[in-house]
C-alpha cells in the first residue's frame, strides 16, 4: 500500500551559540535574510511541497517562533488603517500558510530528541524532517522532489548536495551506490571525514523523509558524540534494515544560514534579489573599499 506523507517536523530547539551574543534572547531561526526570518523560508518549501501539518519543536527561548505564524490581528488592524493594505495581507498569508502545531524540546540534546519528541503526533505514518537553520532554494522545491523519490520507492530519502572535496569535513558524506540519476542507495553516512578519506562528496544536507520505525531506533540508541542523541546514527542503524535513498537535488542552490559566514553571503546575496534594494544596494557594493 502506498503511503503519503502528510506531516513535517522543524526541529528549532537549540541554542544558536555561533550567533551569540544575537541568539542570547532571539532565536538563530528568526534571523533575518534582509526581512524575512530563515525559519519562513524553511516553511514556504515544506507548504510549497504540498504539506501543511506542520509540528515545530521548540524550547523555552523560542516563544517569538510562535509569534511570527500567530495572527497578529492588532498589527492587520493598524496597518489596514494605515494604507498598508499589502503589508497586512502578507501578514494573514504568513499565519495562514499551513497549520502550526508546536511542541517544547524534552530530554538531551543532540539532533534526533526533538525528532523522538514529535512521535505522537506523527503516530504510525512516514513523515518529513527539515531543519530550520538552513534551507535550499530550487525549482521544484526540494522536498517536492524527495516526495516525489518516495512516492515511487516508498524509500527512506535524504537531500542531497555535491560539496567541493576540500568542504566535505564539515558535513555528513555519504557512501553511496547509484539506483537511477540522482537516486543513490545509501550504504552508510561518514560524519565529518577528513578531506581524501570521504567516500563521495554528496553531503547529506537539511532534509529527511523517513518510516515512523525511526522513532523506535531514536528512542533505544544510545548517546553518540557529545553524549546526545544524532539522527545520523538512527539513520545509519536504519540502513542496515532497509534501503534509504540519496537525493542529488536538481536545480538548487544551498544556504547555509547556520554559520555566519555563510548568512552573510545569503544576505548579501537576497538583498540584490529585492526589487526595491537591488540597484542602491548594488552600487554600494561597488563602492567599498576592501
Amino acid at each position: 500500500m502506498t503511503q503519503k506523507v502528510r506531516k513535517a517536523i522543524i526541529p528549532a530547539a537549540g541554542f544558536g551559540t555561533r550567533f551569540l551574543p544575537a541568539t542570547k534572547a532571539m532565536p538563530k531561526e528568526m534571523l533575518p535574510i534582509v526581512d524575512k526570518p530563515i525559519i519562513q523560508y524553511v516553511v514556504e518549501e515544506v507548504v510549497a511541497s504540498g504539506i501543511e501539518d506542520i509540528i515545530i519543536v521548540t524550547g523555552w527561548h523560542k516563544r517569538s517562533i510562535e509569534d511570527h505564524f500567530d495572527y497578529p490581528f492588532e498589527l492587520e488592524k493598524r496597518l489596514e488603517e494605515a494604507g498598508k493594505h499589502e503589508q497586512a495581507d502578507e501578514l494573514r498569508r504568513i499565519a495562514n500558510m499551513a497549520n502550526f502545531i508546536y511542541i517544547r524540546q524534552k530530554g538531551s540534546y543532540g539532533n534526533g530528541t526533538p525528532v523522538l519528541n514529535a512521535k505522537h503526533l506523527i503516530g504510525d505514518e512516514p513523515f518529513a524532517v527539515v531543519w530550520a537553520d538552513e534551507f535550499i532554494q530550487s525549482s521544484p522545491p526540494r522536498l517536492k522532489q524527495m516526495l516525489d523519490v518516495w512516492d515511487t520507492h516508498q524509500k527512506p530519502v535524504i537531500s542531497g548536495v555535491r560539496v567541493p572535496e576540500n568542504s566535505v569535513s564539515k558535513y555528513g558524506i555519504a557512501d553511496i551506490s547509484e539506483v537511477e540519476p540522482n537516486v543513490f542507495k545509501v550504504n552508510n553516512i561518514v560524519e565529518k571525514p577528513e578531506v581524501g578519506t570521504a567516500p563521495s562528496n554528496l553531503a547529506m544536507i537539511g532534509a529527511y523523509i523517513m518510516p515512523p520505525r525511526l522513532f523506535d531506533l531514536l528512542k533505544e540508541l544510545k548517546p553518540g558524540k557529545g553524549n546526545e542523541i544524532w539522527l545520523t546514527d538512527a539513520i545509519n542503524q536504519l540502513i542496515t534494515e532497509q534501503d534509504v535513498y540519496a537525493l542529488e537535488i536538481q536545480n538548487g542552490k544551498y544556504y547555509d544560514t547556520g554559520n555566519k559566514l555563510e548568512y552573510l553571503k545569503t544576505v548579501v546575496e537576497f538583498g540584490l534579489k529585492h526589487d526595491d534594494l537591488r540597484a542602491d544596494f548594488a552600487e554600494y557594493l561597488k563602492n567599498i573599499k576592501l
